[in-house]
């Protein structure tokens, strides 16, 4: 390293290579050993010290190094720079500072190293809020006049008008304090008016809501003549309210016109609002050419109903009847901003508003309405429209429930010509079919095929009433000659593919659902018949992957969900039963068969306690089937809680004294318990089983000897329930095997299992899709997923 070292020449400046020779005696580390100043840096804190720069001057003193020679020569840099403090031509170099910034000496006197001073301890708490300061009494004062102002707003809301006024005054008290206290603190210009224009403002409106107009006008002429209050003198139209109510007319108008010279033109609602009171104050004059001036002015601007109906009364004042037509035709000009169809349909229960929509929609005004409509459209040359209006009326009644004024309308097309007589006789026998009226249905039917031959929806509905009837076979030529006319009618196809359905040509019932699946895509009830066809080709892995399309479209459906189930535990897979059994629980927790079935898996599985509330909620539907609450006596006694048991056996003998098989029970227990109670109940069951075999007998003696006997009907000795609930006739039959409840011979357990049957109902609910008519027309229904999957027709 010293090789690298260049020191300056001192004498001849002209030998380049002098000097290479020459080192400095700082280096000699032979002897740094009995050099007393490195030594004594080695041992102090002065040796690590950063090194020294010469960077920034500094006013620090010269300070020679010394070495082991005892020579006072400043080191120069390997590039020939003077050290810092180094004297060179007779001038002494600064030296800068060597102590970093922000360290002292007694933070290196083995002090922690803590730059951000949290050694000190937390902060000193905030000085207390000095409550007596005026500031402070200012503050807590306007916060008292602001809460009083909001509670005289809420008291007149709820109709306490006194109360209301008493809040206005003392918040008026208190502001007049406040502005005391601020012009003695703070300079006036500090005031808050926002703050003393609402309160007076609150304290007029009180004022003129308890009828004290004297004491109202004084304030508004407060607010009004104060010039610091901005736009105050839009508070003229309430002194002018004020005067109309003191019928003082022509103080009103004036203050309504001074109010209307100082509100600017962007504001065009409240200006054609303070024109009509201007009108109506005219009116109330008997001035009715300036009334007629001022509302012929807001019709022109912004017409409304109420200067419409104002200006119609102020030409029949005058006696003007050609403007009072050219009034009305403006008045009925002005858009209602209401469907014309939901016109006279109540949007809500209000009785009031009822009362009024019954009273108008078959007015004298509704009935010319719709005559001279119907009149002028049957002059024209759009007769046939007219039709489609008498038509359209008759849906509008069907709309509004009204069956019977539907039927009137309807009825009035059996005269007409072949087209809407088709039409109309459609409409009627959809709605007799709806009636389930077959007769009248059918009649109509034939009505709407004999006059257009060629009408599906005719033919549709012709189909559906020889369905109803029993004759399938015809009922399908109905449907073809349909689907001839018109190969979109979905209802004919679907109507065809039950049809074959009942005529068991599965095939071919397919083929329809099938290809009417590629018309209505998410069709939840051409879904569903797709799931049942495969289930009845006894293709279970078929259906169960139609019924997973069909909730995939309605995921809340529990008929759905409960099916998947009972397909699932018919292929052996318990787990996926469960699931769908328990989701359509979720969805509609109050069907039986699926409450049974998961009571009974939870049995299977051995958690006799998850099936108690199954059980229990099944008695809360079915309370007169002793059955439920034998079974949870039953969970209760398996799961052995047999103090429960025989509580529940105990309430289930007060409400059904004359069941065997709970008083069996409770002799049981009773008797391995060791209670009392145990001779009574066993007197009560022999009691009851002597007059059980005395009424056997009689029936047994009455029968006639050429009848076979008779199955004997009783309660089951191995089952809680005592009787099993019995299949249904439509769909197919969910076995839920239940571990039989003890015999009479055994005290907890049974040497026999009994199934106990739980039926599933095929799910045939009415379901009508919306008829269509010769105008396209069809009615709304709700939500399918709200309604049952079942095999109706979907009548035209």
């Amino acid at each position: 390293m010293m090789q690298n070292v260049h020191l300056a020449p001192e004498t001849d400046e002209d030998d380049l290579y002098s000097g290479y020779n020459d080192y400095n005696p700082t280096y000699d580390t032979e002897e740094l050993e009995n050099d007393t100043a490195f030594q004594q840096a080695v041992r102090t804190s002065h040796g690590r010290r950063p090194p020294i720069t010469a960077k920034i001057p500094s006013t620090a003193v010269t300070r020679p190094v010394a070495t082991g020679y005892g020579s006072k020569t400043s080191l120069a840099s390997s590039m020939g720079r003077p050290m810092t403090g180094a004297i060179q031509d007779g001038v002494t170099r600064p030296m800068t500072a060597v102590r970093a910034a922000g360290f002292t000496k007694a933070a290196l006197r083995g002090s922690a190293f803590d730059p951000l001073g949290q050694s000190r301890g937390p902060a000193p708490p905030l000085e207390a809020k000095n409550e007596d300061s005026p500031e402070e009494k200012i503050r807590q004062l306007e916060k008292k006049v602001n809460e009083l102002v909001e509670e005289s707003c809420i008291a007149n809301s709820c109709g306490d008008l006194k109360l209301a006024l008493e809040k206005a005054k003392d918040a008026g008290r208190k502001e007049r304090i406040l502005v005391r206290q601020r012009e003695q603190v703070t300079t006036p210009e500090n005031i808050n008016l926002d703050l003393t224009y609402s309160v007076l403002l609150n304290l007029a409106s009180q004022y003129s809501a308890n009828e004290m107009y004297a004491e109202a006008l004084t304030t508004f002429q407060v607010i009004v003549k104060n010039k610091m209050f901005s736009n105050a003198g839009r508070l003229k139209v309430n002194m002018g309210n004020i005067y109309l109510k003191q019928r003082n007319y022509s103080k009103a108008i004036k203050f309504y016109r001074m109010a209307l010279d100082q509100i600017p033109s962007v504001h065009k609602e409240m200006r054609i609002k303070i024109m009509q009171n201007i009108g109506v104050t005219f009116i109330k004059t008997g001035q009715y050419s300036d009334a007629i001036n001022s509302f012929e002015h807001i019709m022109s601007m912004a017409p409304n109903l109420k200067a419409g109906f104002n200006l119609i009364l102020s030409y029949f004042a005058v006696g003007d009847r050609d403007k009072m037509k050219k009034a009305f035709q403006k008045l009925i000009a002005v858009p209602l901003e209401i469907d014309e169809d939901d016109k006279y349909i109540s949007p809500s229960d209000d009785p009031h508003t009822n009362l009024v929509i019954e009273a108008i929609k078959n007015d004298r005004l509704r009935q010319m309405e719709r005559e001279r409509c119907v009149e002028v459209v049957k002059a024209s040359q759009y007769v046939e429209l007219a039709n489609d209006l008498e038509i359209n009326k008759a849906i509008t009644y069907l709309r509004q429930k009204d069956f019977n004024q539907a039927v009137e309308t309807l009825k009035m097309f059996e005269k007409k010509d072949s087209r809407v007589k088709s039409a109309a006789a459609t409409n009627l026998s959809f709605l007799y079919y709806l009636e389930n009226e077959f007769a009248q249905a059918s009649s109509y039917a034939d009505l709407a095929v004999n006059s257009d031959r060629y009408n599906p929806s005719a033919l549709t509905n012709k189909g559906n009433t020889v369905f109803a009837n029993g004759d399938y076979e015809k009922a399908a030529e109905f449907y073809k000659e349909a689907l001839r006319n018109d190969s979109s009618c979905t209802e004919a196809l679907y109507n065809i593919g039950l049809t074959y359905k009942r005529l068991n040509r599965l095939d071919e019932a397919l083929d329809c659902f099938l290809k009417l699946h590629t018309i209505l895509r998410n069709s939840a009830q051409v879904l569903y018949q797709i799931a049942n066809v495969y289930e009845l080709m006894e293709d279970p892995h078929q259906a169960i992957e139609w019924l997973m399309q069909l909730i995939s479209v309605v995921p809340t459906d529990s008929r759905a969900l409960s099916k998947l189930g009972e397909l699932y535990d018919s292929e052996g897979d318990k787990s996926q039963a469960f699931q769908y059994y328990y989701e359509s629980y979720r969805y509609f927790p109050s069907n039986i068969e699926v409450i049974e079935w998961l009571g009974a898996y939870y049995i299977d599985t051995q958690f006799c306690e998850k099936a108690i509330q199954y059980f229990e909620r099944a008695s809360l539907i079915q309370p007169t089937q002793v059955k439920w609450q034998l079974m949870v006596a039953s969970c209760f006694r398996r799961s052995g809680n047999y103090q429960k048991a025989l509580d529940t056996y105990k309430d289930i003998h007060r409400k059904f004294p004359e069941n065997v098989e709970c008083l069996r029970f409770l002799v049981r227990l009773c008797t391995d318990i060791g209670l009392k109670e145990v001779q009574e109940y066993a007197t009560k069951l022999k009691r009851l089983e002597k007059m059980k075999e005395i009424r056997e007998q009689r029936i047994k003696s009455g029968r006639d000897g050429s009848e076979g006997p008779r199955s004997r009907r009783e309660g089951s000795a191995s089952s809680d329930s005592g009787q099993n609930c019995s299949a249904s006739s439509k769909g197919e039959r969910l076995s839920a095997k239940l571990r039989a409840l003890p015999g009479t011979n055994e005290p907890y357990e049974s040497s026999s299992n009994k199934e106990i049957d739980a039926s599933y109902v095929d799910p045939l609910g009415p379901q009508i899709e919306r008829p269509k008519t010769a105008a396209k027309k069809r009615i709304d229904e709700d939500d399918f997923a709200d309604e049952e999957l079942g095999d109706d027709l979907l009548p035209e």
